[in-house]
């Protein structure tokens, strides 16, 4: 019994974090205008994460969400989750939702927000070197996976919340899921997936309100296309094509 409550504890803490998270986002954004509480939760992941590195909690965590899928259990579905966020961002508009931004910018935004993502994790993960749960290597903190997953479900949290809330929302969904399989999958332990969530969550934020290169435009005259596309492989990320005739 205890087993699955520790694991549903887990669950919780992601899922009331970025609830709390989108409360706080839906308010402010009325102004347009970010604050320093907005990152309280991102924070508060990232610390939960820190403060449960090389703990025994850590340790019963991983254990307990393994004894819940099987021990021998492993999927891959995880490499591709994590991208759902950014298939939703482009796919919103088709399915009726307006979203905040034209197409070249929710790409700038994507690029650059998984470029300050993918560079604070690998530095994280050199610093740190922590063994990863399979002890395939020392990267395992924080969860790369998780932080793609967050960063892009932020970015499209902010892109549709004024047309579809639950679209909008539906992002995290994929992200906590990312995160768990994470720990199922035996790669990553909670305290690497936590960080990992609050690092994403507050990157996505960031750009969200940043704007970077809002002024930016191609002109009317010139045809444009840009697409971010997923690369999975023995590296997974997300390249950036922009073709312009």
């Amino acid at each position: 019994m205890m087993n699955k409550v520790t694991a549903l504890v887990l669950l919780l803490i992601v899922f009331k974090g970025n609830a709390q998270a989108i409360d706080t986002t839906s308010t402010a954004k009325q102004h347009d205008k970010i604050a320093l509480k907005q990152f309280v939760v991102p924070a508060v992941l990232v610390t939960s994460g820190a403060l449960l590195l090389n703990t025994q909690a850590n340790q019963n965590i991983q254990s307990d969400i393994r004894k819940e899928f099987g021990i021998d259990f492993h999927t891959s579905v995880d490499n591709y989750i994590q991208l759902a966020p950014v298939a939703q961002i482009y796919a919103g508009k088709y399915l009726g939702f307006k979203p905040k931004n034209d197409f070249v910018h929710q790409t700038i935004n994507i690029a650059v927000a998984n470029a300050i993502m993918g560079t604070v994790v690998t530095v994280m993960k050199h610093s740190f070197k922590e063994e990863r749960p399979d002890s395939s290597n020392n990267l395992s903190y924080p969860s790369g996976h998780t932080a793609t997953a967050f960063t892009n479900a932020s970015l499209l949290f902010y892109e549709y919340k004024d047309s579809n809330l639950w679209y909008a929302s539906s992002g995290f969904l994929f992200a906590t899921a990312t995160g768990v399989l994470r720990i199922a999958n035996n790669k990553h332990f909670a305290s690497d997936v936590l960080t990992g969530a609050g690092i994403g969550t507050a990157v996505g934020l960031l750009v969200s309100y940043w704007h970077p290169f809002q002024s930016f435009n191609l002109g009317k005259s010139k045809k444009t296309t840009a697409l971010v596309y997923p690369q999975i492989g023995n590296q997974i990320g997300l390249g950036l094509v922009v073709q312009m005739k």
